[in-house]
């Protein structure tokens, strides 16, 4: 029996990085900010926008004014937001209708998804053309200049420290199987290898090596399991003893959807990651758009006679590497089960998800969530959006694993 890590962008928060969306857009506004107002250039012109600067206007009054409005406010587009109200002093036009919703959802509601914004405005377009302020082509260009900043707001974090591995998470990563995880459907996958373990003592002993265990705790677990072989005769026997601390995975599979590296660092000889998405160093291999079959919209989609429709839907972006099938062959090679760390399981990645959430090999799914300070968490978000993910409810309900076995997920205090 296996394990699959779903490796989320609550994964790097955890460990406090600043990788949300918006972490990322106020970067640019940041950048943008201080290119134009603490330069001696009065004009500036991106994809997304255009700002000019009134001749008569003093650069170092303008200047003097973006420190000051600093102290007071932490982003620059506050600053923008405020000039903007005096044509005299600051001329400012958006370009980018994409890049002008982001900025608002940011506003209004502290986080935008990108890419859900993104096929939102590729629905509207597809449905009603005209009536539209910008084009196919205008859409995706943008998506694509987003693509590259990202990835260029990535490089200035790094990934690989030491100290960004959190022992606790690891000790989740690396735990034995709980049998109580296993949904009602599938337990006699957990029976079936525990009968194999039973069986092939020699090469669980190298498996739980491999764990970096100590040999005494090996032993431990060895006398354990003949104890059980003695005692052995159908699985409800097993009632009188404990097996939720001598199980363990065969092989691990951190399938990482963030762009970063943060995964790899723990990486051990049981496991083998995957970036699913690509890599924020090789920029090519990138996977940002949207991934939602399952979307009445997206039947739209494929009417289209326009391959530009198309182009960032994850599902052929997938055909570009050979990630999305490694992870086929992982779910077809053995029973599995799924760790949730991080990852909201939202609809941009719901045709992927259902692929592993429904497959006739998944034994459980157990989301860790984020629990706030105040004590409250986001267990039943996760819940729910796992949810959306399948087309079998009753499916649903046998897989997921309930709150009273699942935890938060542990987070760097820094």
């Amino acid at each position: 029996m296996n394990r699959i890590v779903l490796i989320g962008n609550g994964f790097d928060l955890a460990h406090g990085l600043p990788t949300r969306y918006e972490d990322f857009i106020n970067w640019y506004w940041d950048k943008m900010g201080k290119k134009i107002f603490l330069s001696n250039e009065r004009n500036e012109s991106t994809p997304f926008f255009s700002v000019t600067l009134n001749d008569t206007i003093s650069l170092g009054s303008l200047n003097a004014a973006f420190s000051y409005y600093r102290i007071k406010s932490k982003y620059y587009r506050d600053f923008i937001d405020e000039i903007k109200k005096y044509p005299n002093i600051c001329e400012y036009k958006d370009k980018s209708v994409l890049f002008s919703q982001i900025s608002k959802a940011i506003q209004s509601k502290g986080w935008v998804d990108i890419e859900r914004e993104y096929y939102d405005l590729l629905c509207k377009y597809i449905n009603d053309p005209n009536n539209c302020k910008y084009t196919l082509s205008e859409l995706n260009d943008h998506l694509h200049f987003l693509r590259s900043l990202l990835i260029e707001y990535l490089t200035f974090l790094k990934f690989s420290q030491p100290q960004l591995i959190n022992n606790t998470i690891y000790e989740k990563i690396y735990s034995p199987i709980n049998k109580d995880d296993i949904c009602i459907s599938q337990l006699s996958a957990f029976w079936n290898y525990l009968e194999g373990i039973l069986q092939k003592k020699d090469e669980y002993r190298d498996l739980l090596s491999q764990y970096g265990l100590n040999p005494r705790v090996i032993d431990g677990i060895i006398d354990y399991i003949n104890i059980l072989k003695k005692h052995y005769k159908s699985p409800p026997e097993y009632n009188g003893y404990s097996l939720n601390s001598i199980i363990y995975p065969k092989h691990i599979l951190l399938l990482n959807f963030n762009y970063t590296t943060v995964a790899d660092n723990y990486k051990k000889e049981v496991s083998s990651v995957n970036h699913i998405h690509g890599i924020q160093y090789s920029p090519t291999s990138v996977v940002f758009g949207y991934g939602d079959e399952l979307d009445d919209d997206y039947k739209d989609l494929l009417k289209q006679n326009d391959n530009e429709c198309l182009i960032n839907i994850k599902s052929i972006k997938y055909l570009e590497s050979d990630n999305y099938r490694n992870m086929l062959r992982f779910i077809e090679s053995a029973p599995y089960q799924v760790y949730i760390m991080g990852h909201s399981c939202g609809n941009s990645d719901r045709t992927l998800l259902n692929t592993l959430f429904e497959h006739k090999n998944c034994v459980s799914i157990k989301p860790y969530y984020y629990q706030k300070e105040d004590g409250s968490d986001n267990y039943l978000e996760i819940a729910q959006n796992i949810c959306r993910n399948f087309t079998d409810m009753k499916l649903m309900r046998d897989r997921v694993v309930n709150k009273t076995f699942c935890e938060p997920l542990p987070q760097v205090k820094r």
